[in-house]
């Protein structure tokens, strides 16, 4: 068995059925051709452009998977990456500063991890000061090294502050607040800066600016940090805006307003406001083929339509929009066979002996046919399954599967589209997944979000 030093997180996201955050190359299946597409889109945006890609697929085609098989791809070619679950309550898709400020929230880089925004700007920060030392041979005690360094920051920041002078401003406080030891203010001025609404007068007042990151100023905001991610070395960001068919659950008004914001944010990239930026867009086929999704917005549907009428197998990857197509029973088993082999078993002989590939075929042909025979239905209950038999066999000597393991689809754990599949009836709108809920009247309060899934 092939223990990797992320085994134990991966099987820890797979038995609660959730996408892990690290080691998804030890398990990945069926994305090389992507991976080799977006390597490509990747090269161009490194260059200083920005570009975007829409993944869209079905429920179990793991969207989500994808995503962040992606980015930890592009975190090893030195991009920044960073997801973001769209949702009606938390994340409403037309809230731009939301929007952006789950990203910096969800910043994550190879050398600082996740919440990499401090480590970011802090690294930005000590370069501008590099440079002043070795420009002008100012000391970093001298007592003009400070104002040299803010001098220089604006430099560096010239054609930003133009359109919004306020990022240049808080960023300076900040070097200013950090260089004479206020840590305080100078965390709610980094705060601030990363979108979060909350931050005291007084913080600001240091900055000699006010209010609050708004829809459109965040758009600038993030203009800043491509800027200090290129001027720190990164290659560019990429950005993921997942599960943005909640949008069609939304009430018309609402989402105009959230197509609005994606046609605005394709603009930029044309337009080469956004250089370094590659985003990474997932949805629904009913997102992007319905007149509640992108055909909503007709100038935004024409920009990423794609014909999908032939053979999968000659899709074309370069394309703004790509699908990802169904799991078969072959990819279902060759999954189920990696996750075997990395469960970090305290009896690995046994598990090799009792999850054997005769077990693993028997387990997918079970839970697909729990799931009236559709086999894109099956990956998460699949992988929660085998988890759950590996760790009853890892602790118990006298459990054996084949005599002792009966599948059980509790209705009760299972997602809408896992319901209607289980019963052979259309699907039940759920509220905040990826099945859908009634869109919500003008003025009334949405369900609560769900836990992000496995399936993506």
């Amino acid at each position: 068995m092939a223990v990797v030093p992320e085994s134990q997180a991966i099987v820890n996201a797979l038995r609660s059925g959730l996408v892990p955050n690290a080691g998804l190359d030890h398990f990945a299946t069926g994305l090389d051709a992507l991976v080799d597409a977006v390597n490509e889109d990747l090269d161009f945006v490194a260059g200083g452009k920005g570009l975007s890609k829409w993944i869209r697929g079905e429920y179990g085609t793991g969207k989500t998977f994808a995503a962040r098989y992606l980015c930890a791809k592009a975190r090893e070619r030195k991009f920044a990456t960073s997801e973001v679950q769209i949702s009606i309550n938390d994340t409403p898709l037309h809230h731009l500063e939301t929007v952006y400020r789950r990203l910096i929230e969800k910043l994550e880089t190879a050398a600082d991890g996740p919440n990499a925004f401090q480590a970011i700007v802090e690294g930005w920060l000590y370069q501008v000061g590099d440079e002043v030392m070795r420009l002008r041979g100012i000391d970093e005690d001298d007592p003009g090294f400070a104002d040299a360094t803010e001098q220089r920051l604006e430099d560096k920041l010239a054609d930003l502050s133009k359109r919004n002078p306020a990022f240049a401003q808080v960023l300076r406080a900040y070097h200013r607040a950090t260089h004479e030891g206020d840590f305080a203010t100078a965390q709610g001025l980094l705060a601030w800066i990363a979108g979060q609404p909350h931050t005291e007068r007084s913080v600001l007042k240091a900055a000699g600016t006010r209010g609050k990151v708004d829809g459109q100023a965040s758009l600038t905001f993030l203009a800043g940090l491509l800027q200090l991610l290129r001027q720190s070395g990164y290659a560019g960001l990429v950005v993921v805006l997942d599960e943005v068919e909640t949008v069609q659950r939304m009430n018309a008004q609402t989402r105009e307003k959230s197509l609005n914001a994606l046609r605005q944010l394709m603009d930029m990239l044309a337009n080469e406001e956004l250089p370094g930026l590659y985003l990474v867009i997932t949805g629904t086929r009913d997102f992007f083929e319905g007149y509640k999704g992108l055909k909503g917005l007709a100038p935004l549907y024409q920009r990423v339509q794609a014909n999908f009428s032939g053979e999968a197998r000659f899709d074309n990857l370069k394309a703004t929009q790509v699908r990802l197509m169904p799991f078969t029973d072959e990819r279902l088993l060759t999954v189920g066979t990696r996750i075997r082999d990395l469960y970090p078993a305290k009896n690995p002989a046994r598990i090799a002996e009792r999850v054997s590939d005769a077990f693993l075929h028997g387990l997918v042909a079970q839970v697909t046919a729990g799931f009236g025979g559709k086999v894109a239905l099956a990956p998460r209950m699949f992988l929660r399954e085998l988890i759950d038999v590996m760790d009853r066999v890892d602790i118990h000597e006298a459990y054996d599967p084949k005599d002792h393991y009966r599948l059980e689809l509790d209705d009760a754990k299972l997602t809408a589209e896992e319901l209607a599949a289980k019963h052979g009836r259309p699907v039940e709108e759920a509220a905040d997944g990826p099945a859908e809920a009634p869109e919500p009247a003008e003025g009334t309060e949405p369900a609560a979000p769900k836990r992000k899934r496995l399936d993506g």
